[in-house]
């Protein structure tokens, strides 16, 4: 086991969450042992059950910390005009860009229901749908984005240009014989951002 003499609780319990991503990420979640994740962050298995209860509660948690940078923008200024949409877009792909395997993780558990965190992972999906609802009810009431748009439509548009190319970026980087990197993503985000903004806005008439 590694040695760590400067540990905190929040190293340890930090190394634990990270170590479970990569775990999860790597194989099926019945596959994934917690004796595995502990050795993998340096700590003591007991420390699971200390900070998370069990493998469980540990699999919630690094979810809902993957999750956090993005359901935390829906309480923050980003998206208090629709030119936010594509900071967003970079924050998400820069994100997941780290972990591409972690929105097939997403799909698993909510398509095929492997592994356990269903009822949770819809949970902060839904909590992230009342915020995005909240959202887009002042940038209505401030005349940025059209008064008929349905809350709804908007967050699947979204989310269908923030999650394909992360999900299918093997198979676009042999299309196009060069690597989705930073710079790529960015032209992206910035190319989407603005087709999604344009597509909010307001029908003035003339």
């Amino acid at each position: 086991m590694l040695s760590h003499n400067l540990d905190t609780p929040a190293t340890v319990r930090g190394r634990l969450v990270k170590a479970a991503l990569d775990c999860f990420l790597a194989d099926d979640y019945h596959r994934v042992t917690t004796r595995l994740i502990a050795k993998k962050a340096g700590a003591n298995i007991s420390m699971i059950r200390y900070y998370f209860g069990n493998k469980e509660g540990l699999y919630e948690e690094m979810i809902r910390e993957t999750l956090k940078p993005m359901l935390d923008v829906l309480d923050g200024p980003m998206l208090a005009s629709v030119t936010g949409f594509t900071d967003f877009l970079r924050l998400y792909y820069d994100t997941m860009t780290a972990q591409p395997e972690f929105p097939r993780l997403i799909l698993k558990v909510l398509a095929l229901n492997h592994g356990p965190g269903r009822h949770f992972i819809q949970q902060l999906l839904e909590r992230g749908r009342t915020r995005g609802a909240s959202r887009v009810s002042d940038l209505k009431s401030q005349g940025q984005i059209a008064s008929g748009i349905d809350p709804d439509i908007l967050r699947l548009a979204f989310v269908s240009l923030a999650m394909t190319p992360i999900l299918l970026k093997d198979i676009f980087e042999e299309q196009v014989g060069h690597p989705m990197d930073t710079t790529f993503l960015e032209k992206l985000a910035d190319f989407n951002g603005h087709l999604f903004s344009a597509g909010l806005k307001p029908v003035t008439s003339k």
